[in-house]
């Protein structure tokens, strides 16, 4: 039947970010699909959040890890390979945004954005994917954005990082794609997250935002689940190297 496709029974998927906001949504949906959660973030996990993914049914584990100390990055990894040997499924979803005009933008703001956005997801994806390469089977998910198309304004870190992870997704699954590990991404759209919070408390910029969707509305996170599931599940064994958008429509407009 098509909809086992999309079960995840038995797999373990570790998800960054997971404690609130789009992050959380990924991790309820693939636990709802029958997937373990390994959730990790930077304020640790709340118990709420772990005993919710664990009403599905599903054991959850909870860590915290500042992506922006490599050290601490890797000690996240040696944790977690040694508690679950077996990560069926990344999601990289944990990432961070600090605004500034260009020109005033310090050192400090584009170091962190890039350690978060960047280098720490291809340390995490190449350190947990090589075990899945080894095994011939694995999931991988890269959370791209729209400004991984576009400049934005005020945060050339992100949007720096954002074009690199659609290529760094891209790189991977060059590589990994016939060893029967799938890597692909998702660019949210303008979601109503803390993230966007500034925007939406902007009239002028949340009215030329809503102008734009064609949906006509910010996106929830809820509107993400769908689209995890598809790429953490057999469903999509046959797209690699894939970048999906879920914008209410705002990359055809």
């Amino acid at each position: 039947m098509i909809l086992d496709k999309f079960r995840l029974d038995g797999k373990t998927a570790l998800v960054t970010g997971c404690n609130k906001g789009i992050g959380r949504m990924y991790a309820k949906a693939l636990a709802e699909a029958g997937a373990d959660i390994v959730g990790v973030a930077l304020e640790g996990m709340d118990e709420d959040v772990l005993n919710e993914f664990r009403s599905f049914g599903r054991k959850a584990y909870g860590f915290t890890c500042d992506f922006s100390k490599r050290n601490e990055l890797y000690s996240f990894i040696y944790e977690v390979q040694k508690l679950i040997p077996k990560i069926d499924i990344l999601v990289n979803n944990a990432g961070m945004i600090l605004r500034k005009p260009i020109s005033e933008h310090p050192d400090e703001y584009w170091d962190k954005v890039i350690e978060v956005n960047l280098n720490a997801q291809f340390i995490l994806t190449r350190e947990f994917g090589k075990c899945m390469v080894e095994r011939g089977n694995g999931k991988i998910v890269f959370i791209a954005s729209l400004l991984s198309f576009q400049g934005g304004i005020w945060v050339p870190g992100y949007a720096a990082s954002k074009g690199a992870v659609k290529q760094l997704c891209m790189a991977f699954s060059n590589e990994w794609a016939q060893k029967g590990v799938n890597i692909n991404a998702i660019a949210p759209g303008y979601i109503a997250t803390d993230n966007t919070k500034a925007l939406r408390e902007d009239e002028l910029r949340n009215k030329a935002i809503l102008e734009r969707i064609p949906a006509g509305r910010w996106g929830t996170p809820e509107d993400l689940m769908g689209t995890v599931v598809f790429l953490c599940s057999e469903a999509s064994d046959y797209i690699n190297g894939s970048l999906i958008t879920v914008d209410g429509g705002w990359m055809g407009r």
